[in-house]
């Protein structure tokens, strides 16, 4: 298969700040604080045969007024004080040229708050969610433990939402009775988003959306339901792995820091991970921890995660954000 590629280019999604202790450990100041972005990014793939050109965004980011959120949202995002959803995607599309109408797919990562922005913004667009991910907002699944599991129950329109397939399950494409009930749009998708999962080096289950190497999704479970990565081969054959919340600091990635756990008065006899499950995000963070080390046939891999303040000031330096490019 002679590969294709994409171009990758960073929007701005808001910004917000995390308390650390949430997030690594161990910590020499526990109430430390930092203010970080939750990074969007647009994808464009062009077809060579006819060069039709799909864009894709993953994720929105922080929705622009914080009081649109449900009152259990809200409230917890008071607690990631200061916190901002201005500049969006939407202007961030505007600055290269581009209308929410340009955007073929959106593509979550998952659910969360800081992730799903305001998806009516983009009101011709497929929403394409991972396994699982659409019980936490049709109303079959009550929220997980902690104040950021909070999630709105028909956020998404359905008519235009694809969850792909179980990993554990060959991938078959949604009964008809359920494709005809989606836009057209969305059902020139489905076979895209139909195919087997397959392992690919340490990723056990991705999906070739396009089928020429140019996009995988890889399913990064532990942190939410549905969580979701994208990998992208850019045109000089580097690789950039989205990695959405599989990590939320870089002395995770690295190795020098663990994910925190803690205990809650409310919840006496639990222990609060901001992972749903803990072992299966480690090994998720593994994978890509080995993938850096060892990439194979992906060449030099980038790993960009969805709150990397470090990696948002580089790419202001060096204009990787839209319309410049990665």
């Amino acid at each position: 298969m002679v590969k294709n590629f994409v171009s990758v280019h960073a929007l701005s999604g808001g910004h917000l700040t995390l308390p650390e202790r949430f997030f690594v450990t161990p910590l020499d100041d526990s109430s430390a604080r930092k203010t970080v972005p939750s990074l969007s990014f647009l994808i464009q793939h062009k077809d060579p045969e006819n060069n039709k050109i799909t864009r894709i965004v993953f994720d929105l980011g922080i929705r622009r007024v914080s009081e649109d959120y449900a009152e259990p949202i809200y409230k917890h995002a008071q607690t990631r004080q200061p916190i901002s959803g201005d500049p969006g995607t939407v202007k961030s599309l505007e600055g290269g040229g581009l209308t929410p109408d340009d955007i073929d797919m959106v593509v979550f990562s998952h659910l969360h708050w800081d992730h799903i922005g305001t998806p009516s913004d983009y009101p011709k667009s497929t929403y394409v969610v991972g396994p699982g991910a659409k019980s936490l907002i049709d109303g079959t699944q009550s929220s997980a433990i902690g104040s950021h599991n909070h999630f709105e129950t028909g956020i998404l329109d359905l008519s235009r939402t694809i969850e792909l397939p179980p990993t554990d399950l060959p991938a078959t494409p949604p009964p008809f009775e359920k494709q005809i009930m989606l836009s057209t749009r969305a059902q020139q998708l489905v076979s895209r988003l139909s195919q087997p999962w397959h392992r690919m080096g340490f990723f056990e289950s991705v999906i070739d959306i396009f089928n020429d190497g140019s996009v995988y999704v890889v399913s990064a479970p532990g942190h939410i339901n549905g969580h979701v990565n994208l990998l992208c081969r850019l045109e000089d054959g580097r690789h950039v792995y989205l990695a959405g919340d599989a990590c939320h600091d870089q002395r995770l990635l690295s190795g020098e820091k663990d994910i925190a756990t803690w205990s809650d008065d409310a919840l006496p006899h639990v222990v609060c991970c901001i992972h749903q499950n803990k072992a299966e995000a480690e090994r998720t963070l593994r994978a890509i921890r080995n993938s850096m080390k060892d990439p194979g046939d992906l060449g030099q891999l980038e790993v960009i995660f969805a709150h990397d303040w470090a990696w948002e000031e580089r790419a202001r330096k060096e204009n990787l954000f839209f319309p410049g490019s990665i």
